[in-house]
């Protein structure tokens, strides 16, 4: 934990251990005892340390359609343990007093409905049923979003018109409303999916199994005295129709708007955290954990790759 973690003097942390403390195999008090003790030793040295926010996370859950080949009896036995090892770390945020993230529900329930849909060749979990693709990590994301308190009202954008006049929220200015038309200039982005639902490779396709617009992504349009007929709704290139009920309580148009403005510029800002993790994944894993091994050898070497760990760090 010094040298991977604490050594950068985090002040929010997450963990998300479990899919390897089960061992793959059923549950035992032994491995129980083992977990509830590390999960322990880990949040309460992440205190001492000075971390002031802390969200222990469960494990997830194994894909019942791929895990050990198909194998669904193994799937069935083994989610049976990790689903243990959630309550205990659930136990363990409650006595430490810190947050929660629920990873195996979520993660269970979405497989469980999104594969029924999809078809067996669909997985929530990963080709190998532990290692999910994009699908299974909006998942994650969701839960660890809960966990650290997130609500989704940062991107509430109540867009009122009638006739030539509108009013936005913090985060969004009107900068013209005239005959129907209303021209937003917004800082608060929504989150944005792409790709064919159908593939795992893509956000989309667990959109109707997990609540994320609506706990987490709320981009909304209301309108004032609509009236009973239907309007239609063009943002961007897309056109939808909802009726005056449902415009006068609010649409999400980030739900209702998957290919949006937004999703141009989303989409280059993602590969930029893309590309900035696939440099620092390594860095720390390898080279900056290797440091102390090096220091041990040549101490004379401590000064300049303590410098250099930290540049790397600032400049990642």
């Amino acid at each position: 934990m010094q040298n991977d973690t604490l050594r950068f003097k985090p002040t929010v942390a997450t963990t998300c251990f479990g899919m390897n403390d089960g061992a793959y195999s059923p549950m035992t008090e032994q491995k129980a005892a083992r977990y509830r003790e590390a999960q322990t030793k880990i949040v309460q040295e992440m205190k001492k340390a000075g971390v002031r926010f802390i969200v222990v996370g469960s494990p997830g859950c194994v894909d019942v359609q791929t895990f050990r080949n198909r194998n669904h009896a193994l799937a069935e036995m083994y989610n049976k343990t990790l689903a243990a090892l959630r309550d205990i770390s659930k136990e363990v945020a409650d006595k430490e007093g810190v947050g929660f993230a629920d990873v195996f529900d979520p993660m269970l329930d979405v497989m469980t409905k999104a594969e029924a849909k999809h078809g067996e060749q669909y997985h929530v979990c990963g080709p190998d049923g532990v290692h999910p693709d994009n699908n299974g990590h909006l998942i994650m994301a969701y839960a660890f979003l809960k966990g650290l308190g997130c609500t989704g009202r940062h991107r509430h954008d109540h867009r009122r018109s009638h006739l030539k006049k509108a009013e936005a929220t913090e985060g969004h200015k009107v900068l013209s409303a005239s005959d129907g038309s209303v021209e937003i200039e917004s800082t608060r982005y929504p989150f944005c999916f792409y790709g064919d639902p159908a593939r795992t490779d893509s956000t989309r396709g667990v959109l109707e199994f997990l609540p994320f617009n609506q706990d987490l992504n709320r981009f909304m349009l209301v309108v004032k005295n609509p009236g009973a007929g239907k309007m239609k709704v063009t943002w961007g290139s897309a056109s939808k129709e909802f009726d005056g009920a449902q415009l006068e309580k609010g649409i999400n148009l980030a739900a209702e708007f998957l290919t949006n403005p937004f999703s141009g510029p989303f989409k280059k800002l993602e590969d930029q955290i893309s590309r900035k993790q696939e440099l620092e994944t390594p860095l720390v894993k390898r080279t900056i954990n290797q440091i102390p091994q090096v220091v041990k050898s040549s101490p004379g070497a401590k000064d300049a790759l303590e410098r250099r760990g930290r540049r790397w760090h600032c400049n990642g």
